[in-house]
């Protein structure tokens, strides 16, 4: 990382030192390997069968969304569409700001139309399925169509824009620049656009084919085409335009990623502007890292991809790349790229061997052999993995795909400045990793942290329920301030981050309770089975079933003090049970109003079934689990899983219903849920059928059902960031 500047921004470097320093990079790369690339190295015994131990860590933080543009219903062309997940409202597949500070924004359509829309309202600027005519495909592959569109950085001069489609080999008589082995069934296309105006809101002018690739598979194309926004007039990145192309969803078998003579699997770096190219229509950039390797593609800027999806470079840190990486078995990683680089597939599936050989589905990922370093594999700098349902069968689709996104540079939201962020693009799930802590070359990957969505009002939304659908398709996108909007094809909106509200984050203050230990401060379900020696709450003896709804068994209610509303607890616990049982726990109780009106926090060293290490809540019925962290097979972590005593806070905002589980001072929530049906009411500790002790309680908050939620602009989540 170079050293920052007094104005805390990384030093701009001369054109001339830029050119020299690329010279004397490319001459200090270690020998180049063989165009085939690494050998495959013997997978290691010991299948991994959970290669990212744990869910992406809750954050406590929220972004604010509001609804930005929403575009019209398109289809698929040429039909019939026979996969359910082409069929769309809108395959919008990018958001960017076009270089020319018009602040109009490109969003290209995968079935054919390129959108420009400013202030919210979309256009068509190029019909390009028509342009091309009969050939033009976006029926089949999930990136088939009209994929990306890049702007030049000196588009508001020269008009030139790039964008890239499929079209079926059987439709056309264009031959291929590039070919897989296979029989080749698309084509994938890149164009360059002269717009005779550029500030024209419709497109008129010409156009030129600037290269053509080949796939057997209608899967894993080419994902994206853009330029280097950091790089500046001068500097040897400015104008170079970088292809990310997919291996064809070729299977397991397929090595040309790893084969230096193909473009599949491959991130490419080529001039659009020169000629030295394969087809004489682009240009190689001397500073390829192979050009200098006899029968490479100097096109190649990295390589050893499976289907490199989306990319983008880091504002403050010139010329860092960042790429999300679909993975094939279990892996969703992020990358840091430099020139050179081999991600590894299909040899590597993030920092593991990928085993081809295996009979079993469920064991082909394996342990980096000893001497993995020979092999100069690159790995991911953040990760997730698909965490299957238990019936999984190892070959079925989990439903799981990095969409790489963006770091975070802007002004709407400080709570986020220095954070990296990306998603699930099936289900929508937002994540953000620490970008200090995204360190190439580490042991350790960096934390993903999760984050929850609200609207304008303050209420919860998720990005399945903004899109009306479990499949969210969702993109990523960029302005040139730097703030970030969310697509999703199944309703063809966008949605612009416009600020950030902290998760349970209300005002607790009011009345505040200490030195509650004393027997005559508690009122026992069965007070025979309870112990208060100095200084602590100790449920002795185990509960029993009681008739009604199904609650815990045991429990004792704080009665000191007014019922609070919106309330924090603060105290020790302790899980007595020994540790050999499995399913042991304590409850800590609040919003109580009788036996059967209440809610808790189940705190347990299992978190395999429904009734352990949750949030609930007891409704004249029997408890519901609320928290989000469950997934119909596991909820979070494990709370306690030893005899130490742990410190837990559980906050509960009545006006919001938002409800925030804290274990061992953490700065991120163990568990959180929203429910409103927990209103005024006291608190308690106890158990199922275990026992358990409690010390150094607190007990602060609102006697009524009032307290503010945080403000939705500029909120934190306890942390120190």
């Amino acid at each position: 990382m170079p050293p920052l500047s007094r104005s805390g921004s990384p030093p701009r470097r001369s054109p001339r030192l830029a050119a020299l320093l690329a010279l004397v990079l490319l001459a200090a790369l270690p020998a180049l390997p063989p165009v085939t690339a690494a050998p495959a190295s013997a997978a290691p015994a010991g299948a991994i069968l959970d290669p990212v131990p744990g869910k992406p860590v809750e954050s406590g933080l929220g972004v604010v969304v509001e609804e930005y543009a929403s575009f019209p219903r398109t289809e698929p062309v040429p039909g019939p569409v026979t996969d359910a997940r082409l069929r769309r409202h809108a395959r919008i597949n990018h958001l960017s700001e076009l270089p020319d500070g018009s602040g109009r924004m490109a969003v290209p359509d995968l079935n054919g139309r390129l959108y420009l829309v400013q202030n919210g309202r979309p256009a068509v600027y190029l019909d390009l399925a028509a342009a091309v005519g009969p050939a033009f495909f976006a029926s089949r592959g999930l990136g088939s169509g009209l994929g990306f569109a890049a702007f030049a950085p000196d588009f508001r001069r020269t008009g030139r824009f790039y964008t890239v489609h499929t079209e079926q080999a059987a439709a056309t008589a264009a031959r291929p620049d590039f070919v897989q082995r296979s029989t080749v069934n698309y084509h994938g296309v890149v164009t360059e656009w002269t717009a005779a105006d550029p500030a024209a809101a419709v497109f008129a002018g010409s156009r030129r084919e600037l290269l053509r690739i080949g796939f057997t598979g209608g899967g894993h194309g080419i994902q994206q085409i853009d330029f280097n926004p950091t790089a500046r007039p001068g500097e040897s990145d400015y104008g170079l335009l970088y292809i990310a192309v997919g291996d064809g969803a070729q299977g397991l078998n397929n090595g040309e990623p790893q084969d230096l003579t193909l473009p599949h699997g491959k991130l490419l770096r080529i001039d659009p502007r020169g000629r030295s190219g394969a087809n004489g229509r682009y240009g190689v950039p001397p500073a390829n890292p192979f050009t200098a390797r006899p029968g490479a593609l100097g096109e190649i800027y990295a390589y050893g991809m499976r289907d490199p999806h989306r990319f983008s470079w880091d504002r403050a840190w010139p010329h860092r790349l960042r790429l999300g990486h679909i993975g094939e078995h279990a892996v969703e990683g992020v990358y840091e790229v430099r020139a050179g680089d081999n991600l590894g597939w299909s040899e590597r599936e993030g920092a593991f061997v990928y085993d081809k050989s295996a009979a079993d589905a469920c064991e082909r990922l394996r342990p980096l052999p000893e001497d993995d370093a020979r092999y100069g594999y690159v790995y991911p700098v953040a990760a997730y993995d698909h965490d299957p349902p238990a019936n999984w069968n190892c070959r079925s689709d989990v439903g799981r795909a990095i969409v790489g996104g963006f770091a975070y540079r802007g002004q709407l939201v400080p709570a986020l400045r220095g954070t990296y962020l990306y998603g699930d693009l099936v289900d929508g799930r937002l994540f953000y990793s620490e970008t200090g802590a995204m360190r190439r070359g580490s042991q350790r990957l960096a934390a993903t942290y999760s984050l929850m969505l609200f609207d304008r009002a303050g209420q919860r939304v998720t990005m399945r329920s903004l899109a009306g659908d479990t499949r969210v398709d969702m993109r990523l996108g960029q302005d040139a301030q730097g703030e970030l909007y969310l697509l999703s094809k199944a309703n063809g909106k966008i949605w612009k981050i416009t600020g950030s509200r902290a998760f349970a984050a209300c005002d607790t203050t009011g009345t505040t309770l200490t030195q509650l230990t004393a027997e005559r401060n508690w009122a026992p379900v069965t007070p025979a089975k309870w112990r208060f020696p100095s200084g602590r709450v100790t449920l002795a003896e185990a509960g029993v079933a009681r008739p009604g709804p199904r609650r815990p068994y045991e429990y004792a209610v704080l009665t000191a003090g007014p019922p609070l509303g919106s309330v924090r607890i603060d105290a020790d616990v302790r899980l007595d049970t020994p540790v050999e049982i499995s399913n042991r726990d304590v409850v800590i109780v609040f919003g109580h109003r009788s036996d059967t009106r209440f809610s808790y926090v189940h705190l347990s060293s299992d978190n395999t079934i429904y009734p352990h290490n949750g949030i609930f809540v007891v409704d004249d019925a029997d408890r519901l689990r609320i928290d989000h962290q469950w997934d119909g097979r596991t909820g979070a972590e494990p709370a306690v899983v030893d005899a130490a005593w742990h410190s837990v806070r559980v906050v509960h905002c009545a006006a919001s219903g938002e409800i925030a589980v804290y274990v061992d001072g953490s700065r991120h929530p163990l568990m959180t849920a929203v429910d409103r049906r927990a209103g005024t009411g006291r608190v308690g500790f106890g158990s199922f059928d275990n026992v358990g002790s409690l010390r150094a309680l607190t007990v602060s908050g609102k006697p009524s059902a009032t307290g503010k939620s945080p403000s939705a602009a500029g909120g934190k989540p306890p942390s120190d960031r």
